[in-house]
């Protein structure tokens, strides 16, 4: 019974750290994907996210080849608030464009984007899932409480400067961006969905409305996967985008990744991959209680450390 009964311990163990912080013991990442998770780092870390990829683009109406490579680095920050995060998004993009017998370069930060992400509503606060030490089954049995997602949402602005190849207007432009945000965990955290709604470059003369959908499988401690659909519209130009990649947890605060993407359009199609890697410092976090009631959690872990020294 001994076995049986610490597993008991730390489950409440587990449960309760879930409810009472956006920090995680292993590091959580946006990448490989294009979209933006539910949770905040933590109050006080500091997180980042960068990779390096290859493009090829082929437009089968204008008749023109593009071939370079981007760069992606995003800065992340909890601050203020456990809930909060500030974020810093920016993307460097140089290509040899050649149209029929004319050839040249195009090269400048694509997208650079500054913002900030906060957790409205989160599922694991003030729930527990009760453990029936009597029966297997009953605590195999499907969880329903898993399809309340958590629900964040982004607000930043866009900020483009002048000459822009890949902006349709050649001035400089400051326009805002919002995004409504949900996660799913499922199969015991296993399974990770998480959708975004995206209203960009909002009062300008091309607004442009999209998602992104990212379903998360992870296979052990080590190795997890992804599948991702992309689609975006407006009236200077729209796509959809398939994914799919993996990533590796070399440590607790450090994480690889590689992904390949392809466009469902021809005008142009889009074939691109890459590789990345992600970091976060975390050695100031302190852990940041978000429910009023306290006793549970430290009896939770009074037990955990009682159990574990026998």
């Amino acid at each position: 019974m001994y076995p049986f009964k610490t597993a008991i311990s730390i489950a409440f163990l587990l449960v309760s750290f879930a409810q009472y912080g956006q920090h995680t013991d292993e590091i959580n990442s946006n990448r490989p994907g294009e979209t933006m998770s539910a949770f905040a780092v933590g109050k006080s870390v500091f997180q980042v996210e960068s990779g390096i990829y290859g493009i090829h683009e082929n437009h089968s109406l204008l008749n023109y080849d593009a071939n370079g490579y981007g760069v992606d680095l995003t800065f992340r920050y909890g601050a203020l608030l456990e809930k909060l995060e500030f974020i810093a998004d920016l993307q460097y993009q140089e290509q040899t464009v050649i149209d029929h017998s004319y050839q040249y370069n195009r090269s400048a930060l694509k997208q650079t984007v500054l913002g900030a992400k906060y957790l409205f509503y989160d599922p694991f606060k003030g729930y527990k899932k009760e453990i029936n030490v009597y029966s297997w089954k009953a605590n195999r049995a499907f969880n329903w409480h898993q399809l309340i997602p958590a629900v964040s949402l982004f607000a930043g602005a866009n900020l483009t400067f002048s000459d822009n190849p890949y902006y349709f207007s050649r001035e400089a432009d400051i326009s805002p961006k919002i995004m409504l945000i949900t996660q799913n965990h499922f199969g015991d955290g296993r399974w990770v969905l998480v959708s975004n709604i995206i209203a960009d470059y909002i009062m300008t003369d091309y607004p442009s409305y999209g998602y992104v959908l990212t379903l998360t499988r992870g296979f052990n401690q080590k190795w997890s996967g992804f599948i991702e659909n992309q689609g975006y519209k407006s009236d200077f130009y729209s796509d959809a985008i398939v994914r799919g990649g993996a990533a590796y947890l070399v440590n607790r605060s450090l994480q690889i990744d590689v992904s390949i993407s392809n466009s469902l359009k021809t005008t142009p199609s889009i074939l691109y991959g890459g590789i990345g890697i992600s970091w976060r410092y975390d050695a100031n976090y302190k852990e940041v209680i978000m429910e009023g009631d306290k006793g549970d959690s430290k009896k939770a872990i009074r037990r955990a450390k009682k159990t574990k020294k026998g």
